[in-house]
């Protein structure tokens, strides 16, 4: 009878692997919150302008450009990449910005900047595709006034091509979408990936595949189906788009998030038909950080302006690199959190969009 009750006061293992889930959650969210409390507080100086905005459909890059722009200039008016010429003439803005000009733009995109600028607005773009979309991105920096892009790669590129003013502005990344956020157990991973399969991330997680077998991992996004090693890691797929509200919960539900940067060949993916190549870190490096979750990118050139690999942020050039890392990070918890936390610090204080748009006004 005493073995008996014993049995029934011994917690069950996943009660005690829900205690241990939920004590390691609370710990990580309040670090984070430490860390929130020691962000510089930055006000941008209100700048007498009017803006007539232009998106391009990115929720995550044009909200927090939206609400910077509404922080940072007298008047931010939202238009379409439809009409933006009628919306120009009817507002008459001091500047028209279009958030890169692909993918949702009309036929009739560039004759529109012609209109908007024979009404002596001044008008700027800001690449944040580049360069997977060099051909035809080479022909719409020409009309532009100014050409802003996130990939120090193609200053010179655009240069060379005819622009007459490009300068290179870096990503940034909204808080008040990407933030440290209380997960619930459904979005608790050891390891996260969300983004399209794109090839060079196939044959990454190919050869990641043996390792990750026992591990609980989440990796969504479309074309995952190319997997060569499907059998191993399509119970981990989860086709399809993920919005940004569940995206933050994902990231902060991770134990480590794993960012991979698109090739940048040219092919059935992209349409770098000139074949640059990237040096700069995509806008995920800044959402993932900003949610207070450790981090593991590919190396790009540019990374350590930004962040420093081993203190705020750790890199990898190999999948074995890769596999070293994330080993030695699930079983060294105070080291990995030590280190999101870093991150989290270093975005919010260097990498905002009200900061970086700040910095973008001072151009035009």
């Amino acid at each position: 009878m005493k073995d008996v009750a014993k049995r029934r006061h011994r917690p069950s293992t996943e009660a005690e692997t829900a205690y241990r889930g939920g004590y390691a959650e609370g710990r990580r969210f309040g670090g984070c919150q430490a860390m929130m409390e020691r962000v510089q507080l930055f006000e941008p100086t209100v700048r007498n302008m009017k803006v007539l905005y232009i998106p391009q459909g990115f929720d995550a890059i044009d909200e927090g450009v939206i609400g910077a722009l509404q922080q940072s200039v007298r008047e931010c008016v939202v238009g379409s990449p439809a009409n933006m010429l009628q919306e120009a003439s009817q507002h008459r803005p001091d500047l028209v910005l279009v958030m890169n000009g692909l993918h949702v733009f009309p036929p009739d995109h560039l004759e529109q900047v012609n209109g908007i600028k024979g009404l002596g607005i001044r008008t700027a773009v800001w690449f944040v595709d580049d360069p997977y979309f060099t051909e035809d991105t080479t022909s719409i920096c020409q009309h532009y006034d100014v050409v802003f892009t996130h990939e120090e790669a193609a200053v010179p590129f655009y240069t060379a091509h005819g622009a007459g003013r490009v300068i290179y502005m870096p990503l940034a990344v909204n808080p008040g979408m990407f933030q440290p956020r209380r997960t619930a157990p459904q979005h608790q991973y050891d390891i996260c990936f969300i983004g399209t399969g794109f090839w060079n991330r196939i044959a990454l997680f190919d050869e990641l595949a043996p390792f990750l077998a026992d591990k609980k991992v989440f990796i969504a996004g479309s074309q995952w189906n190319r997997l060569k090693r499907f059998d191993i890691l399509g119970r981990f797929i989860h086709e399809g788009w993920i919005d940004p509200g569940a995206t933050v919960d994902y990231y902060n539900g991770a134990k480590i998030v794993i960012n991979v940067h698109r090739t940048c060949e040219n092919g059935e993916d992209n349409r770098n038909t000139h074949h640059l190549q990237g040096h700069s870190i995509n806008p995920r490096t800044y959402e993932i950080s900003a949610c207070g979750t450790m981090q593991i990118t590919d190396a790009r050139n540019d990374l350590p302006r930004y962040y420093r690999p081993g203190y705020d942020i750790e890199t990898f050039t190999t999948a074995a690199e890769l596999q070293r890392k994330i080993k030695y990070y699930l079983h060294h918890e105070e080291e990995r959190r030590a280190l999101a936390w870093r991150g989290l610090l270093t975005t919010l204080n260097q990498h905002t969009f009200t900061r970086r748009i700040a910095q973008l006004l001072e151009h035009v």
